[in-house]
């Protein structure tokens, strides 16, 4: 997963972000937050999980993964941060990319991921 900034939720600004990310075969999987209306003319399918109805999968249907991963993400400034700036936030996703990317690998494997990552790049504070 690759997490991106978005500054408005609205139809406009999630559509092109959908379209310009996710390729047009794609099955679209959502809930039934308005935004994602109409974005099914785009791509293979989309299917809503209507949560206001009580569900929460249908078939292989869901949004679990979606929401797990913001989930931690949310926790992030709460739990390890206390504060996420606007202008460091494309950092803290990159993190939060690598953890959720990471999840299922042991400790040992996702620490030798997270270093040959690292390795030739330094943050200098004026970056």
């Amino acid at each position: 997963m690759t997490a991106e900034e978005v500054t408005n939720v609205g139809a406009r600004e999630l559509h092109g972000a959908i379209r310009e990310n996710v390729d047009r075969k794609a099955r679209i999987i959502t809930d039934q937050f308005g935004s994602y209306r109409g974005i099914g003319e785009f791509f293979a399918s989309h299917e809503v999980v209507k949560h206001s109805e009580g569900e929460w999968a249908r078939g292989d249907a869901h949004t679990n993964t979606a929401e797990g991963y913001f989930a931690n993400l949310k926790r992030g400034p709460k739990g390890s941060y206390h504060h996420v700036s606007q202008r460091h936030l494309h950092r803290y996703l990159s993190e939060f990319d690598f953890r959720w990317n990471a999840r299922d690998a042991s400790d040992s494997a996702r620490t030798v991921a997270a270093l040959r990552e690292a390795e030739g790049k330094r943050l200098k504070y004026p970056d």
